[in-house]
């Protein structure tokens, strides 16, 4: 089985059947942008049924954490396409952000942000600029799992998931070839985060392979996000993992010129949500001078999910045009290169008036012109044979020399396992740390078994969790504050966790 992503029923929409739509008009600005919106849609000929919804701000304040009415998600699971203008979500109380509890809950693992230029009309120094961000919405340090684990220490798991690289990988690339890009590049940090980010980097070499046709390379983020904003016209498709993909769509959609501008779509195997990128911008909420653009290409990205390119190519022609003709909001407003400066409403009626034209020198929107579906298959799991080579038992300890510690626990007998190094924040201190080396108090205390090699290439020979528990028992008979422990693996004498200094 294949899920298509990308369009709806194509004869359905012949058969002139209006899609429903879960629409809200979120919270400060929302309501405003969201009425132009929707004007626009209705002028343009969108085949669409609107179904309004409550969330945001007033649904957190009424009790609901996630900020989603029990009816807003009856008709989100039943209309499987959201429109969503910018909510507020409430300082403090412990509210959930509205947007991940969306993207997590309905399975949607793809942003995908297309940034381009529109200079001159709005002042960019790259003129060029034409890139799509596809960001992995789901998981990474965004899971959201933390901990505080000593007084010093807390941590965040960053977790990369076989199924949602391979995702959101193949999503890219067939992105690429839906709407006829030519590259795809792919930003990990897999020189660090060898396992994590390595295991993205090594899907997305699997993938690409399958794509001879699309130019592919990878290149460190650090690195990637500098380039990308010195010189943004080199890059065609980006894809990376959350936080990554979270920093570079808005750097991206800064040095175009304005955050105000941008939609984003959210797409999963079911559900899709669309919005614009920015927030709800209290601060001028009810002065009726917001700009409607973002939410605008929003649903520009809806109706071409829909399959309803021509009118989403109708639309985003007449937003141009209206563009180019100076016609602007205040965000974007220029004296000397502006010709009429508008409210909402009023920029509303401009993109009406210009709908069947298209743009003189700005990019013509071209989606009708040969935009394929995008498929992803099923993940199908391989089973490795998985071995218990070790454990890292993590312990909580106030003391300042590593040598008191590791002559302590190097002492334990325990079952054939041995200690083999400690950590501190991640550098080893013990067995020949250095005593320059600032420690915490929190302890990363590795045992292997007693006959493994201690070459430059480790050996790691199997053991059993029983011998695991035995440790852990004399650990706390001892007076240790064991915190926590990893287990450590090889997958197909492969090993699956990180080498210590010195291992």
């Amino acid at each position: 089985m294949q899920n298509q992503l990308l369009k709806k029923d194509i004869t359905t929409l012949q058969a002139g059947v209006k899609t429903k739509v879960a629409v809200a008009k979120g919270d400060g600005i929302g309501p405003e942008i969201m009425d132009a919106t929707l004007r626009i849609m209705e002028a343009a000929g969108a085949q669409i049924e609107v179904d309004f919804i409550e969330i945001g701000e007033q649904q957190y304040l009424a009790g609901n954490t996630s900020g989603i009415s029990p009816e807003a998600w009856e008709a989100i699971k039943t209309n499987k396409v959201i429109l969503k203008a910018p909510i507020t979500t409430p300082q403090g109380k412990g509210y959930k952000s509205l947007n991940v509890t969306l993207r997590k809950s309905l399975g949607l693992f793809a942003n995908v942000r297309p940034v381009s230029a529109l200079h001159p009309y709005i002042h960019t120094p790259y003129p060029d600029m034409d890139v799509v961000i596809i960001r992995e919405n789901e998981e990474d340090l965004y899971a959201g799992i933390e901990h505080q684990q000593t007084d010093d220490v807390v941590q965040c798991l960053k977790l990369i998931t076989r199924p949602g690289c391979e995702r959101i990988i193949r999503y890219a690339f067939e992105y690429a070839k839906a709407y006829g890009r030519k590259k795809v590049t792919c930003m990990v940090k897999d020189n660090i985060m060898k396992l994590t980010d390595g295991l993205f980097h090594r899907v997305f070499k699997e993938i690409a392979a399958a794509y001879p046709q699309i130019e592919s390379n990878s290149q460190i983020i650090d690195i990637g996000s500098a380039r990308l904003a010195a010189r943004p016209e080199q890059y065609d498709v980006i894809v990376t993992a959350n936080l990554y993909g979270d920093i570079i769509s808005d750097i991206a959609a800064e040095i175009a010129g304005s955050v105000g501008m941008a939609g984003s779509a959210n797409v999963g195997t079911e559900v899709a949500m669309f919005e614009a990128i920015h927030g709800s911008a209290p601060d001028i909420a009810g002065k009726k001078i917001a700009n409607p653009s973002g939410l605008i290409n929003g649903a520009v990205l809806m109706l071409a999910h829909l399959g309803q390119t021509k009118v989403a190519d109708r639309i985003k022609n007449a937003l141009l045009a209206t563009i180019e003709a100076g016609i602007h909001t205040a965000d974007i407003y220029r004296e000397g290169s502006s010709t009429r400066l508008v409210n909402t409403s009023e920029f509303a009626e401009a993109v009406i008036e210009r709908l069947g034209e298209t743009p003189q020198f700005l990019k013509t929107s071209k989606l009708s012109e040969g935009a394929g579906t995008i498929q992803i298959p099923d993940y199908v799991r391989k089973t490795r044979k998985k071995q218990l080579v070790g454990v890292d038992v993590f312990i909580d300890w106030k003391g300042e020399d590593p040598n008191q510690i590791g002559d302590a626990l190097a002492a334990i007998d325990a079952f054939k396992l041995k200690l083999k190094m400690i950590t501190n924040r991640g550098v080893k201190v013990y067995p020949k740390g250095l005593k320059e080396t600032y420690k915490t108090d929190h302890w990363r205390c590795r045992f292997v078994a007693m006959d493994a090699t201690t070459s430059t290439s480790p050996v790691y020979q199997p053991v059993d969790f029983e011998q695991v528990v035995a440790l852990l028992s004399k650990l706390h008979a001892q007076g240790f504050d064991v915190i926590k422990t990893e287990n450590l693996y090889e997958f197909d004498g492969t090993r699956g966790f990180s080498l210590g200094q010195g291992e």
